[in-house]
């Protein structure tokens, strides 16, 4: 009998550790959005942090265990991941995450991209054929992620559907909030010039109406020269920016030499969820930006 009750419980334990939804997210901004609206129902593995490039990732056998084990995988999507995504999806053999099916989302598909190119030519660099993929600093474009995101979950885990969307009801309603609290300080923000490390700020810009004037990377994801800055600080003379912007998993050097030639402030942004102590969240990410953009502009 001892044996047979044993035995209950442990299938009982089993079953409700199985129970949880199994997130695979490929950038922290994904995971974290969807710890938010899924709680203590789902489980969360975030592929990559702040301090690394999402473009270049490596494969490793790590994300392969990780990814064979998820019932759902959300990526950033328009090409971030191309590097290392696909790899990832082939081996892990868990065909519940392909794309095309319930178990695969992609964020920049739900929302309008930004700098989507006419004509694709390796000579441009390393440009995104379905448009710049960062979209998450644009804070309308995580809630449209989020509800598209909260949905599918309720598909994949129909019997915790009702937590999920009550889980989205509950982060929208604070997020409106936040969102109307970060525009009204963020309004000094508006029409400031600034220089970007890399075009991992454009949502970012256009949401606060701030105006990108240079960029430190001679084309996309080519590591800055000194010829190109130079010709940047030689543009400060008519065309000035205000601050120099980077993310967190860019080099400081750069964007460093521009500030110490023309005395702007180097503004280190987290770009993503743990990109500093203060972003240890979304909200986090975004209460830490407007503040450090605000200081930068002082």
């Amino acid at each position: 009998m001892k044996h047979l009750i044993f035995g209950f419980f442990f299938g009982l334990t089993a079953t409700f550790a199985q129970a949880d939804l199994k997130v695979f997210a490929t950038v922290p901004e994904w995971g974290a959005l969807a710890q938010e609206i899924g709680g203590s129902k789902v489980k969360v593995y975030n592929a990559t942090n702040a301090f690394q490039d999402p473009h270049r990732i490596e494969a490793k056998p790590s994300l392969l265990a990780q990814a064979r084990q998820a019932n759902l995988l959300i990526a950033a999507g328009a090409d971030l991941e191309i590097g290392w995504l696909p790899l990832v999806l082939r081996d892990s053999g868990n065909a519940t995450i392909q794309p095309g099916r319930p178990g695969y989302l992609e964020a920049a598909g739900l929302v309008n991209r930004l700098e989507v190119p006419t004509t694709l030519d390796r000579a441009n660099g390393d440009v995104h054929a379905a448009g710049n993929p960062h979209i998450h600093l644009d804070p309308r474009n995580v809630l449209k992620v989020g509800e598209a995101l909260a949905a599918r979950m309720a598909e994949l885990d129909a019997p915790n559907a009702a937590a999920y969307q009550a889980g989205y009801q509950s982060f929208a309603g604070k997020w409106q909030a936040a969102m109307a609290r970060w525009q009204k300080e963020a309004a000094p923000l508006k029409g400031v010039p600034v220089l970007v490390h890399h075009a991992s700020f454009a949502y970012l810009l256009k949401w606060l109406g701030m105006t990108e004037v240079g960029a430190l990377e001679p084309r996309p994801g080519i590591e800055p020269t000194s010829g190109h800055l130079s010709n940047l600080l030689a543009r400060q003379q008519t065309l000035p920016a205000r601050m120099v912007l980077r993310a967190a998993y860019q080099q400081e050097g750069p964007s460093q030499w521009i500030a110490g030639k023309t005395g702007l402030p180097a503004v280190l942004l987290p770009y993503t969820v743990g990109g500093t102590p203060e972003a240890k969240d979304l909200f986090g990410l975004f209460d830490d930006t407007v503040q450090r953009l605000l200081k930068g502009a002082r």
